[in-house]
């Protein structure tokens, strides 16, 4: 578990950049759901999504001597953006190596911060290895999206201003990737508020956490096919696993088809435009209803990097 007092720290740390994004609500989403839901949006963070308190906390962290060699991050577009957007800001140069498939909204945007993009094939099996090539040739620092205690505590972040802005909660709804929001965010919670019940959502095409949550280890699935590309891992991360396996108590799994349904009801409900990623766990709410009723629900709406004809076009029937 990482320390409450970490998590504090890293609010200090990125109070001064990142936004206090606001919490969402809707008397009609209540009712759809018959429970108390409040959506914490991070696609009103910086660069668009939750990533960025991770990210400039970590970038915060390069000493003085080592920000001339630049920065170096992996990314299927919210961590690289995020990365991009805290360089940016610190006056740190930034290559980001994204699959030649990203989104385009998010390789646009990654570009608007003034990072260098490389790409390459996402179906490659080592998708670092170009990455760490890099930094071995420059010295440039590697930002890995989920395996850094720093990175961790800055999307704890998240948990912590949520439960500042609105006291205790029955369950917690989290998007779960690599798993560094979760193990931020799990960790705050369990200090905070022991008795929210804690709740990953992954799509039903790349539950490689709930599989490895059922196994007692990580496993490695293969590269799934699912239209909430920022959750389209084959693995959870080793540091992150050894602290959702202990904090979280359960991974549930929607479709697509459940997806594009919460994005439409972030749309009609609470006036956000979420990407797949974002809307996960709300739609855990609406297809779990069971789960939730009666209770005070909280959902991490945990980015917005979509454009528009995209949503337009899953949103569309």
């Amino acid at each position: 578990m990482i320390p409450l007092d970490d998590i504090r720290a890293a609010a200090a740390v990125i109070a001064g950049e990142a936004v206090t994004t606001p919490v969402v609500r809707s008397d009609e989403l209540d009712a759809l759901v018959d429970a108390s839901v409040y959506g914490k949006d991070e696609s009103q963070q910086r660069a668009g999504s939750f990533k960025f308190r991770g990210a400039f906390h970590r970038l915060s962290a390069i000493p003085a001597a080592d920000r001339p060699l630049g920065v170096v991050a992996v990314s299927s577009g919210n961590h690289g953006a995020a990365v991009a957007c805290a360089a940016q800001i610190l006056g740190i140069e930034a290559t980001v190596h994204v699959p030649a498939d990203v989104a385009p909204a998010k390789r646009a945007l990654i570009q608007q911060f003034g990072a260098r993009i490389v790409s390459f094939d996402r179906s490659t099996p080592d998708r670092e290895a170009g990455a760490r090539a890099q930094v071995l040739e420059t010295g440039a620092t590697f930002v890995h999206p989920f395996e850094d205690p720093l990175v961790m505590q800055g999307q704890g972040t998240t948990a912590l201003e949520l439960h500042e802005q609105i006291g205790a909660l029955d369950a917690l709804l989290v998007p779960m990737s690599g798993g560094g929001l979760m193990a931020g965010c799990a960790s705050a919670m369990r200090q905070l508020d022991p008795t929210c019940e804690l709740i990953g959502v992954e799509p039903a095409a790349a539950d490689d956490t709930r599989r490895s949550f059922a196994a007692g280890e990580r496993v490695t699935i293969a590269p799934p096919a699912t239209i909430a590309d920022g959750l389209a891992v084959t693995s959870p991360g080793a540091a992150t696993f050894e602290i959702n396996r202990r904090l979280v108590d359960v991974v549930l799994a929607v479709t697509d088809d459940e997806i594009v349904e919460a994005m439409t009801v972030a749309r009609d409900l609470l006036g956000r435009r979420l990407e797949p990623s974002g809307a996960a766990g709300l739609a855990a709410a609406l297809v779990h209803r069971e789960r939730c009723a009666g209770r005070r629900i909280g959902s991490v709406l945990s980015g917005g990097n979509i454009d528009m004809g995209r949503f337009a076009e899953l949103t569309a029937s």
